[in-house]
């Protein structure tokens, strides 16, 4: 992909490890400042708690003191991850933002959290091992870069690759916003026995919507190169649930599926991209 000098989302929130902490703690005072209240009283005649108040504030805000500690020092490699993160979510924004208004309303686009170890969300505390995820509480996307290493190590390697999981999840995105995830939610409740079933479901239509970003991105920059569509093939053949378990060395059951299958992925990520029409990714009436 030439993703390289193309805009960058400003709706990035950087939650990695950050440099200082600010030191907390009531100010205390000492029986000598008492003393030295009350003899001010005495030469100077003025009430000794306005001596008093103005010492507390003094060590309060000296306690509250931010220190100095040094910001983590980044590799080059991880501030080109950052980068292209942040450049992939402000396609996103673009390919929505254009299909929204084209069908006659207005698109609000999440912001991303990249983080790293673990992180707090409106869904709960999720450390970056569980991978990336979108939660409907909070509109965000949460991201950990360390993931695209993991996917390197699932035989997904490549920026496309990558930049379709990002999609995938504002995929998610775009389910919450018009009802779609609240929809599955509610059949999930009526039909507890195919609770499985229905969030494959919904996977897969994020799969589509990642398919239907990667067309219309590519007709706003044209910045595809050859082999970047297999790239995204591979990694969604890669995550596929059989794929994982054939992997973890498990006996592959469909019933504890709950992403798809490979073919399942690859099929509906293709439907997106080849049609680039989100009207072709309902995969609850199929």
């Amino acid at each position: 992909m030439r993703w390289k000098g193309q805009r960058k989302s400003s709706n990035v929130e950087d939650r990695r490890s950050r440099g200082g902490r600010v030191a907390r703690g009531g100010a205390k005072l000492s029986g000598g400042m008492i003393v030295a209240a009350i003899a001010y009283a005495v030469l100077t005649g003025k009430n000794p708690m306005a001596l008093l108040q103005t010492m507390s504030g003094n060590q309060q805000q000296a306690g509250n003191v931010q220190t100095s500690a040094p910001a983590p020092q980044r590799s080059a490699a991880e501030k080109e991850l950052y980068d292209f993160a942040g450049t992939i979510l402000a396609s996103t924004e673009d390919a929505w933002n254009s299909e929204f208004r084209r069908r006659g309303s207005q698109y609000p686009a999440p912001k991303m959290v990249v983080f790293e170890g673990s992180v707090r969300s409106a869904c709960g505390v999720n450390n970056e091992r569980t991978g990336p995820f979108y939660c409907p509480g909070d509109q965000k996307v949460y991201l950990a870069l360390s993931f695209f290493n993991q996917l390197k190590r699932m035989g997904a390697p490549g920026d496309f690759a990558q930049a379709y999981v990002i999609a995938h999840e504002v995929g998610h995105h775009i389910q919450n916003i018009t009802g779609t995830e609240k929809k599955m939610r509610n059949m999930q409740r009526r039909d507890p026995r195919n609770k499985n079933q229905y969030s494959v479901l919904l996977e897969l239509q994020a799969d589509c919507y990642a398919g239907v970003w990667a067309a219309l991105s590519q007709q706003q920059k044209n910045w595809l190169d050859s082999g970047d569509v297999e790239e995204g093939l591979q990694a969604a053949a890669s995550i596929g649930d059989d794929t994982l378990q054939r992997n973890a060395g498990r006996r592959v059951d469909v019933e504890t599926f709950t992403h798809g299958s490979s073919a399942q992925r690859i099929k509906w990520l293709r439907k997106g991209m080849s049609t680039g029409d989100i009207g072709q990714c309902d995969t609850f009436s199929r």
